[in-house]
């Protein structure tokens, strides 16, 4: 049987045993693409209305069957598996976006970053077919996402390794990916100096300054700088490592040091090393630090961990907040959940008393949606708006105006939230784990925590409302709670005190 091979990163080819073939019409070539991505049977109906929009069933379904007669003369032979209710491609096909995701599960850096030739489908569009288009722009951006994550293990695994020259390599390529990307810059910048190569270094750093200045209109972050001045008072960003659990790699760091540990669950999007871009952030982590040994990381399906494609559960987080904990050396912590990292914290004080010294959570919940005895939430429905709302920012400063309204207006937070969006994942990704926080129901777990506990809520945030905190600390034994002023949801930004002194008090046991 002939070999079909589909070149779908960058403008699309179609290869029958190596020979082009010539798709001239667009959707022919946008069927045969849709066929190969689905894996299996794709139901008639779906795939006409897909190209067909603006046509009446029995018209969409008559261009249908002209469409695959002209891929059959086109290949000379039928490809597609017809039936009266579904098509699918035959076996013999292979697509580069497809080994790309399979290199990336194996943990095949090298190999992926040689498949990915150009951004998927570029220069192909169906203008006519928005839906198809929305496929194409998911894909892409998922594909991408993945293409980043790849390129910064492959640069910090070569700098490690004593291979600069090709850490610069794979580090150009991150910066040409996203130039208005800090975090791009400063790998760059390392792998230059990795290589020993100090002036490149110092040329990459007046880029970034220039770019980030011109572009955006903000300087950069003491972080960059510090990197070229050794007696720069700012503290580097910490190593990031990996532990394996279940099968999936979740990133990590720790910085700090001090008698007691505290682990920070993260909310629904984090990125382990962009987060110290941002000024407020870093000084808010670096603060913590102070206080004992802090430990971050990015939960399974997110940030520099592993994707997945199965969708994160609260047990799930709860294994990779133990997996974490080994991996660190840490026998007890303070345990600090954040929004939709509270649920999994709290299935971790349920299961692992033993570990834990205190727990603390922010701007939380119990619940991801409305229930009649839960009427603070959104309901399924408009919780499934809202994802859309977000998905379709997705790459802009998308929803700021809802997790940071002191911030939204100033162009730096702005540029950074995108540019953590972007690297955190991507909107066909990040659609499962929203989903699942959706889903999430921890209530009946509250009683059962033993944890000192304390919950602090903005009295005004607009991302969870503050009677979810008051649930949280009324049905968890002695919990104390603390509404705070404000209405931002991020715990970086506005009045910082209270969650502050809280996880101090927490770690000095009072």
């Amino acid at each position: 049987m002939e070999l079909i091979q589909l070149r779908l990163l960058g403008f699309p080819e179609f290869r029958l045993d190596g020979q082009r073939v010539d798709l001239a019409l667009r959707k022919a070539a946008a069927l045969l693409i849709y066929l190969a991505e689905a894996g299996g049977p794709v139901a008639r109906d779906v795939a006409a209305t897909l190209l067909w929009p603006e046509a009446d069933a029995e018209a969409a379904r008559a261009r249908l069957r002209r469409t695959l007669y002209k891929i059959r003369v086109a290949f000379g032979e039928e490809i597609i598996s017809a039936s009266a209710a579904s098509l699918s491609l035959r076996p013999s096909v292979e697509a580069d976006s497809i080994a790309f995701d399979r290199a990336c599960d194996a943990g095949l850096l090298d190999e992926a970053a040689g498949l990915y030739s150009g951004d998927y489908l570029a220069g192909f569009s169906l203008p006519d077919c928005p839906e198809f288009e929305e496929w194409v722009f998911f894909r892409r951006e998922a594909l991408r996402s993945r293409l980043v994550q790849a390129l910064e293990r492959l640069v910090e695994a070569r700098i490690a390794g004593g291979a600069a020259r090709t850490a610069v390599m794979h580090a150009t390529r991150l910066v040409a990916l996203d130039p208005l990307s800090e975090s791009a810059h400063r790998h760059l910048i390392r792998a230059h100096l990795a290589a020993g190569d100090r002036a490149a270094a110092e040329r990459q750093g007046e880029t970034c300054v220039r770019l980030l200045r011109d572009e955006l209109g903000v300087a950069p972050d003491p972080a960059t700088l510090a990197l070229l001045r050794a007696s720069d008072a700012e503290p580097e960003m910490p190593r990031t490592r990996y532990v394996a659990v279940d099968g999936i790699h979740i990133a990590y760091q720790t910085i700090g040091s001090g008698p007691a540990d505290i682990v920070l669950v993260p909310g629904f999007i984090s990125h382990v090393e962009r987060i110290w871009e941002d000024r407020s952030c870093r000084a808010w982590l670096t603060a913590v630090s102070r206080l004992g040994r802090l430990i971050l990381f990015d939960r399974r399906g997110m940030g520099l961990s592993d994707r997945v494609g199965a969708r994160p559960t609260v047990e799930a987080t709860a294994r990779d907040i133990l997996a974490v904990m080994d991996a660190a050396g840490s026998r007890r912590a303070v345990l600090v959940g954040a929004s939709e990292g509270g649920p999994g914290c709290i299935r971790f004080a349920v299961d692992h008393p033993d570990r834990l010294t205190g727990l603390v959570l922010w701007g939380s919940l119990a619940k991801g949606s409305r229930a009649p005895d839960y009427p603070f939430a959104l309901t399924s429905a408009q919780y499934d708006l809202w994802q859309q709302r977000l998905l379709a920012g997705w790459g802009g400063p998308a929803e700021i105006e809802t997790f940071a309204p002191s911030v939204a207006s100033d162009r730096q937070a702005r540029a950074w939230w995108a540019g953590l969006l972007r690297a955190a994942s991507s909107p066909g990704a990040v659609a499962g784990l929203l989903q699942a926080l959706r889903d999430a129901d921890v209530r009946p777990l509250l009683s059962k925590v033993s944890a000192k506990t304390l919950v602090l809520h903005r009295r005004g945030d607009r991302a969870v409302r503050v009677e979810a905190g008051r649930y949280l600390a009324g049905r968890i034994a002695g919990a104390r709670f603390v509404e705070v002023e404000g209405e931002d949801h991020w715990f970086w930004v506005g009045e910082q005190g209270a969650l502050l002194e809280g996880i101090g008090g927490m770690v000095r046991g009072g």
